[in-house]
């Protein structure tokens, strides 16, 4: 049954691709926006982690209304992502550059100047494969890592997507490990872009973020503390059916310290830029995974 419901998954992206590719765009959307409306309705268990998590983001005050308000959106915004993610391939290069807006964009051209090379630390926010294809038109290719998805041939979809699109793409599991060609990539002056809100190999750093005990992973914080390259975090979010992309400020890497203190140290600053933007533009992120130490613990964690 399993490998049959892979063929399905596999099949159905495969459709997403070949048919909402061709889509009007208002079609398109409007379709992808029925579809969130509905999963938001029937209030499975990805909308109800995703609500979970966003109590944690907006705090106490907002009622339960108030809350399922921001969900909603939240739903919409990331089926937006899908949809955008199907369409993304058969866009012209003046397209996906001219389609996105970008704020503050000269503090990644000024990364990338140095010559030490720039890591990009995402949260799950807004579309972070739009970002990259425009990065890699306007800047500098981007250099990134993929989970590797069941079914294989699904996986194998994502990477081709991916690459179309100009980037440099490594799996995060099932072959050499992604750390040292990342630096060494680094070394030259490239772009690296990394999602880092999420632990996936269970051996993340410890955060406070939102008021309580979560882990991200060290990569970015790592990458930057041993290769010397800019490290950047930015906000990514929906606005009026266009994608943006906000640069923040570079994380002030300490330059001093045993080099474990300097990464935790680095992840937190990270986190904290994360809670900024978040906090921000709540709706735009897209966390429907357990993601608090008190979640993941069978225990502690509400149900769902």
């Amino acid at each position: 049954m399993s490998q049959i419901a892979d063929q399905l998954t596999s099949w159905g992206f495969g459709a997403g691709w070949s048919v909402v590719r061709r889509m009007p765009d208002s079609v398109a959307y409007a379709t992808f926006e029925r579809l969130a409306d509905t999963a938001w309705a029937r209030r499975g268990p990805s909308v109800r982690r995703l609500e979970s998590n966003l109590r944690r983001v907006v705090g106490p005050e907002p009622s339960e209304e108030e809350l399922r308000v921001i969900s909603r959106a939240g739903m919409r915004s990331y089926l937006r992502y899908w949809c955008d993610a199907f369409r993304l391939p058969g866009w012209s290069h003046e397209r996906i550059v001219e389609s996105i807006g970008i704020i503050d964009d000269h503090y990644l051209a000024d990364g990338l100047a140095t010559g030490r090379g720039v890591v990009v630390a995402l949260p799950h926010m807004g579309n972070w494969d739009h970002a990259g294809a425009w990065a890699t038109l306007a800047h500098s290719p981007v250099v990134t890592v993929a989970e590797r998805l069941k079914p294989e041939d699904l996986y194998e979809k994502f990477l081709a997507f991916r690459r179309g699109l100009g980037m440099d793409v490594i799996p995060l599991t099932g072959g050499e490990p992604p750390f040292p060609y990342l630096a060494e990539k680094l070394k030259g002056g490239a772009l690296v872009a990394l999602l880092g809100d999420r632990d996936l190999g269970r051996s993340g750093v410890p955060v406070q973020f939102f008021g309580s005990k979560a882990k991200m992973p060290a990569g970015p914080a790592a990458l930057a503390v041993d290769t010397g390259a800019v490290l950047l975090t930015a906000q990514l979010y929906l606005e009026d059916g266009r994608n943006w992309v906000r640069f923040q400020s570079p994380v002030e890497v300490p330059q001093e310290g045993e080099r474990s203190r300097r990464i935790f140290r680095t992840t937190q600053l990270v986190a904290d830029k994360f809670q900024e933007g978040i906090a921000a533009r709540p709706a735009d992120w897209h966390m429907m995974q357990r993601l608090w130490v008190d979640d993941l613990d069978p225990a502690k964690a509400p149900k769902e």
